[in-house]
């Protein structure tokens, strides 16, 4: 087999790389930022900044999850108070706070003109504005994005009119995790991290154990598969086989958690991993899933929140613990981004024009293919 390369440098680096990256990569494919959770019941609302847009995701009054630019088709007003908003309050010279948003789980209103939507987005209200001038309400909407869940997860679609079929983008985690109960999963922690590397570095990084050996020693001791032959040739569609007697990650490979039921053999003793680009990795063991929701920043800066999900059955039981698994993740995730950032900063020596692909990595995932497929032709050298 022939030595391959990966990305150039720069494409880690460039800010015009993650500009195009952001145009025709987070704007133009399905992008995770929740899990359903999170929004329980008709009326609830979060805002999120996806790749800097404001995004208003919320339930109808139907039960069902709708998404919007969070943007007044009026005058441009914010709908509802900003992540980046609220955070800058306390250098705003005292601005007083405005009346608006989803209001009463029923509605949303725009804190100017108090223009009223519906939860699907349809113009119900806008004050003194009369047929007689023309004006039609029915015809205005708020600009919508495309939304669906999987797994419990949601995901959103920045420009909807291109979106590829959901049930694509989800195939082959869905096929691959079939026998896992993920959808009814409830988050138990979340540990948010900052990693000072490009967003790509944390893929490629993910997408290997050619490194598991020398940065993971602890959890090599749990899965020594994935130090064998420099983690080549190994079945994630089977699974990864623990060391015997261990059947989960945590520091002992054991828990008192009962296994999800309905695993097939293999599943109970072994862990299956995989990615859905360009922002969620899922990795699952027989009594917990640890999730990794990406959201890229900057060329070299990516916020990761990781979320580690149990069954309510256990969660519901007097003393529930979950910190076997979220210690040993800690551990393992501070791990991998201490060599990221590591990669980020080498990749900056001005002699590095490109490293060396490892076979050992999964071809199925090859981030190469990924973007250059979606930004190759609009890159000047």
């Amino acid at each position: 087999m022939s030595i391959e390369q990966t990305l150039p440098s720069n494409w880690y680096l460039r800010d015009e790389i993650f500009s195009l990256e952001r145009e025709h990569i987070f704007f133009r494919d399905w992008v995770c930022v929740a899990r359903e959770e999170q929004l329980p019941g008709p009326g609830d609302h979060l805002v999120l900044d996806v790749y800097g847009q404001s995004i208003l995701l919320l339930r109808n009054t139907e039960g069902k999850l709708r998404g919007f630019y969070n943007v007044c088709r009026h005058r441009g007003a914010q709908l509802c108070a900003s992540e980046s908003a609220e955070d800058s309050q306390e250098d705003s010279h005292d601005r007083l706070p405005l009346k608006g948003g989803v209001v009463g789980g029923r509605s949303i209103l725009c804190p100017y003109h108090a223009w009223r939507y519906d939860l699907d987005g349809q113009l119900q209200r806008a004050p003194h504005m009369t047929e007689d001038m023309g004006f039609d309400a029915s015809e205005v909407q708020l600009h919508a994005v495309g939304c669906e869940s999987w797994g419990g997860f949601v995901f959103v679609h920045l420009t909807p009119d291109e979106a590829s079929p959901f049930d694509e983008h989800v195939a082959v985690a869905a096929k691959g995790f079939e026998r896992y109960p993920i959808e009814s999963l409830r988050i138990g922690r979340t540990i948010s991290y900052q990693v000072r590397a490009n967003w790509k570095i944390i893929c490629e990084n993910y997408n290997e154990c050619y490194h598991c050996g020398p940065v993971h020693p602890e959890l090599c001791k749990i899965v020594p598969a994935f130090r064998d032959r420099g983690g080549a040739d190994l079945d994630w569609e089977r699974g990864i086989p623990h060391r015997e007697g261990a059947v989960t990650f945590t520091e002992s490979g054991t828990t008192a958690r009962r296994t999800f039921p309905g695993l097939n053999e293999d599943e109970q003793q072994r862990h299956k991993g995989d990615a859905l680009y360009p922002n969620l990795f899922i990795s699952a063991a027989s009594d917990h899933v640890a999730v990794f929701v990406l959201r890229a920043q900057s060329a070299d800066l990516t916020h990761i929140d990781c979320h580690f999900l149990f069954e309510t059955y256990e969660m519901e039981q007097p003393g529930f613990d979950c910190a076997d698994a979220v210690d040993f993740w800690h551990l393992v995730n501070r791990q991998d981004w201490a060599i990221c950032e590591r990669v980020q900063q080498g990749v900056t020596a001005r002699i590095h024009e490109h490293g060396i692909f490892s076979p050992m990595e999964d071809w199925n995932l090859d981030i190469r293919r990924y973007v250059t497929d979606r930004i190759g032709q609009f890159v000047v050298d």
